[in-house]
């Protein structure tokens, strides 16, 4: 039998730790899918193709974010009812959650697909780099399901208190990933169409064989024809925590389409410097977002067991943890930034290396703000607080959006570069009083409780 965790009891900063490395290290592995993807088609296939995998950048972003936000979602009830001990509640939310995403991703497969041209149209994506665009997107929307049941049944087993058993078959997946990259762009001459296929078998393979452990290791989730019986109850219950999630990352995201829109019409070279930016940027990413998700994990079964001070233990050790980390990455690439441009650029396109090198530099300078985003953003999820957290999102897309049609016109690709701190900024302007505010609600509901405990 696979092992659980409960995260309620323990000092908080070594159990968030110990929780968020699996997390970290199967995070680092994802970026590395993308990271691969576009090192392989810079330095293989050319900047167009680069240019190519980075005009779909934020599409992607939109409709996958929207999947695994809706996954996480999914995620949170069952950490609540696990936390609280209820197993037989929790195994009808996972027999509920997984009915519905076979519906959704189903769905969103077909719906996007057939909208790939009109969407990149929309985006102004330069007729040299159209159809390869169009290509790598139209791949990723048709493994849409591959990637929605990966990342439900990941986010399963860490409500669990499991964050190790995922990133074994993410490593899995990388490794494959890696290979058929090379397979299908070298041997097979498939172009950027070949970075999208690869990706999506590696992680149709990952989830299949997730799904296959589970049923086999995993005895706390065998239930009974009862507790696999559709429930309209359950669904709501699923949809009201996962929807306002993956609508936070789409919001998110509409913002970023805009960026990039506005990028695009800076011309290739700022699209090619935009691509090896954002991969880099979302490498470094890794660890605050990783923080991020762990933490809802641990605020939800916390929250569960109605241990309502033991949310602010971990947010505040969560914090110390962020701030350190944000150190080394602003030493590191404030030196160094030029070393990683040069794995998707080669050194004679100095325009762009120029151009990755600013990006980086200025990202990097707001990840303290961009730590606090997801620790607080994720708490809040894991409570239950879910339409919170997605305007959140509106405030991040407000500003994006604010920078696309304003600063990008007056100051070009500078003001790319100033998009996402601003958007971070305008985030935890609306987090923080909301992070106040929901902990004051969950000592209120907790006061609550126990009076009526006490009456009975």
């Amino acid at each position: 039998m696979a092992a659980t965790k409960e995260l309620t009891q323990g000092a908080p900063l070594p159990l968030i730790f110990k929780f968020t490395l699996p997390l970290l290290l199967g995070n680092m592995l994802q970026q590395t899918y993308s990271l691969v993807d576009a090192a392989i088609v810079g330095r293989f296939l050319g900047i167009n193709a680069l240019a190519s995998v980075g005009a779909s950048t934020s599409v992607v972003f939109l409709i996958l974010g929207f999947c695994n936000g809706c996954c996480g979602g999914f995620g949170i009830p069952i950490a609540q009812k696990f936390g609280a001990r209820d197993y037989s509640a929790m195994r009808q939310y996972v027999s509920v959650s997984l009915k519905l995403s076979g519906v959704m991703s189903v769905v969103l497969a077909v719906v996007t697909s057939l909208l790939c041209g009109f969407i990149l149209h929309a985006m102004r994506t330069p007729d040299a780099i159209f159809d390869g665009a169009y290509a790598y997107l139209l791949v990723t929307f048709i493994g849409i399901p591959f990637t929605f049941f990966y990342n439900l049944l990941s986010c399963i087993i860490r409500a669990l208190g499991d964050s190790k058993t995922p990133f074994w078959f993410l490593l899995l997946s990388t490794v494959l990933n890696i290979l058929l990259d090379l397979f299908c762009i070298l041997v097979l001459d498939w172009g950027v169409a070949g970075a999208a296929i690869a990706t999506v078998v590696s992680q149709g393979v990952s989830a299949l064989l997730c799904y296959a452990y589970m049923r086999r290791h995993f005895d706390i989730l065998r239930s009974t024809s009862a507790e696999r019986r559709y429930s309209g109850r359950v669904a709501r219950s699923l949809l009201s925590v996962g929807l306002p999630m993956g609508l936070q990352f789409s919001i998110t995201a509409i913002g970023s389409i805009m960026l990039q829109s506005a990028n695009n019409a800076l011309g290739t070279a700022c699209v090619a410097a935009f691509t090896a930016a954002m991969r880099i940027k979302m490498f470094c990413m890794c660890p605050l977002e990783s923080l991020g998700i762990a933490m809802a994990t641990y605020a939800g079964q916390n929250y569960g067991a109605g241990l309502p001070r033991r949310v602010l233990s971990g947010v505040k050790a969560s914090g110390v943890m962020m701030l350190v980390y944000c150190a080394f990455m602003a030493l590191l690439l404030w030196t160094s930034a030029d070393v990683f441009a040069l794995l998707f650029v080669s050194p004679d396109e100095t325009e762009i290396l120029a151009d990755t090198v600013l990006f980086l530099h200025i990202s990097v300078s707001f990840f303290p703000i961009l730590g606090l985003l997801c620790i607080l953003r994720y708490t809040i999820q894991g409570v239950g607080y879910t339409n919170l957290a997605m305007l959140s999102g509106v405030s991040e897309m407000v500003a994006r959006v604010a920078v696309s049609l304003w600063a990008v016109p007056a100051w070009g690709y500078l003001a790319v570069c100033c998009g996402d701190a601003t958007a971070w900024w305008a985030a935890d302007f609306f987090l923080v009083p909301a992070f106040i505010y929901v902990y004051r609600q969950l000592h209120k509901r907790l006061a609550g409780a126990q009076g009526l405990s006490s009456e009975r």
